[in-house]
């Protein structure tokens, strides 16, 4: 994963609630399973006005040219139901989020946001309502995203404060995933291992054989 850093981006709003994972990639779109070609399926059913030809939705957000270069996602209550397809995290990473904010997600969604370096942030309704509106008054506005110091701003002054456990933060920061964050361990495991071999033999007598 990309180690997440301080970031400032244009930020679109899509303030709808409960937004599943096959409204954010129709089953259709997944022909494999695999992190990468799935960034033109990523909302394709609001996204197009024709799913064959691929003809734009001049209503919907994405396409409204400045919000091209959209990095972080603001959306409604219970954003990531539904299936607990990864893929639907793949294909907001490959699209280019790095950071979705919402009032509330999915758990599964949610830790699959964490294991691909995608920064779920949570802010109440009533911080995130205006900061959609203003958005959506003024396309093509930035926000910043300071995970460090756990800290969102907008252009205007607006400054929030968000939560997230220390080791979901520690991932992020360093880009490791779960499993390469464990290896960072490896010495201290390896010493554990040394130390309760010596203290229980036998229950180590049969990985031996």
């Amino acid at each position: 994963m990309e180690p997440f850093t301080t970031f400032t981006a244009v930020a679109a709003p899509l303030m709808r609630d409960n937004v599943d994972t096959d409204a954010i990639i129709p089953s259709r779109e997944i022909r494999q399973v695999s992190k990468s070609g799935l960034a033109d399926g990523l909302f394709a059913g609001w996204r197009y006005l024709s799913i064959g030809e691929r003809d734009p939705d001049p209503d919907f957000m994405l396409n409204d040219p400045a919000l091209k270069n959209a990095r972080i996602l603001v959306a409604g209550e219970n954003f990531g139901c539904g299936s607990s397809r990864e893929h639907a995290v793949w294909a907001l990473a490959e699209y280019g989020f790095r950071t979705i904010i919402a009032p509330s997600f999915n758990p599964i969604f949610r830790k699959n946001c964490l294991a691909n370096g995608v920064l779920p942030v949570v802010l109440a309704a009533s911080i995130i309502d205006p900061i959609a509106r203003g958005l959506a008054a003024a396309p093509g506005s930035l926000l910043t995203v300071n995970l460090e110091e756990q800290i969102l701003q907008d252009e205007v002054g607006g400054r929030w404060t968000f939560e997230i456990e220390s080791e979901e933060k520690r991932a992020l920061l360093s880009g490791l995933d779960p499993i390469a964050l464990t290896l960072t361990l490896s010495d201290t495991i390896a010493a554990f291992r040394d130390l309760d071999e010596r203290e229980r033999s036998w229950a180590y007598s049969t990985l031996s054989r």
